[in-house]
């Protein structure tokens, strides 16, 4: 007989009141009843036991082997993923950092319509549907798979988008890099280091990094103290497509030699 099981998911309000139906889980060790769930836009979580390895279940993201003892936030995760809600990942005094939507695309173009922005890092696509595309696609291949990468920055009291913060690999190094922005209109209030912080302490604790790095323009000194004060330190300069960088790194003991 196969097992079938209903996880009722907590949500905080805002999300609740846009979900279409209850928030719920479904817990099942048969894939063609997976299968089905997922047909009907259901959240489905696989339940592994020795008398269902025989099954395909790759189609899955998400399975377990003891589905009585689920912490509340994976159950939380897995529903969001499935469901197409951001995840959110943590929060400051004044901010909330959350997995990037579409949806956050007019709020980014506002913000890098400010030379002092783009002055320093990559602009966005020229085209809106083009850079919402690009979010699509890494919330499938960046989010689904990493767990991580860069996320949305939100100050609690207005709800508004005010920036972005986050973690990526960049192709030649092995150490994760902590990238950041902060919109004009929030800029000299403290929000960069307060989420900076906040997001350093994630990949310390639940990512498990060991050693984090960022890459500065010599002369983008606001960036360069805000790293010094979260306790980076210079290791050098690269060159990336014609332009020099200094590298720095942390990490999140002394004991760790960097």
């Amino acid at each position: 007989m196969s097992y079938l099981d209903r996880i009722r998911v907590s949500l905080p309000e805002d999300d609740a009141m846009t979900a279409e139906e209850e928030p719920v889980l479904y817990v099942t060790d048969d894939a063609a009843a997976a299968q089905r769930l997922r047909e009907r836009g259901e959240a489905v979580l696989i339940y592994l036991h020795e008398g269902n390895r025989d099954q395909d279940f790759s189609q899955f993201l998400y399975a377990v082997e003891d589905p009585w003892n689920l912490e509340p936030d994976f159950a939380e995760r897995v529903y969001r993923r499935q469901k197409g809600l951001p995840w959110r990942i943590l929060e400051t005094e004044r901010c909330l950092v959350r997995e990037t939507t579409p949806e956050d695309v007019d709020a980014f173009y506002r913000i890098y319509s400010d030379p002092a922005v783009t002055k320093y890092m990559e602009d966005l696509y020229p085209d809106r549907e083009q850079e919402k595309q690009y979010i699509r696609e890494y919330i499938e291949k960046v989010y689904s798979f990493l767990e991580f990468g860069v996320w949305t920055v939100l100050e609690k009291e207005s709800g508004q988008v005010i920036g972005r913060a986050g973690f990526a690999y960049r192709e030649g190094y092995d150490e994760p890099e902590l990238g950041f922005i902060i919109g004009v209109p929030w800029q000299r209030r403290g929000y960069a280091e307060e989420v900076c912080r906040a997001v350093l302490k994630y990949g310390w604790e639940t990512l498990k990094f060991v050693r984090v790095q960022v890459l500065v323009r010599p002369e983008n000194e606001a960036s360069l103290h805000l790293c010094r004060r979260l306790g980076f330190q210079e290791k050098g300069q690269v060159s990336l497509q014609g332009k020099q960088y200094l590298r720095l790194l942390t990490a999140p003991s002394p004991a760790i030699v960097l």
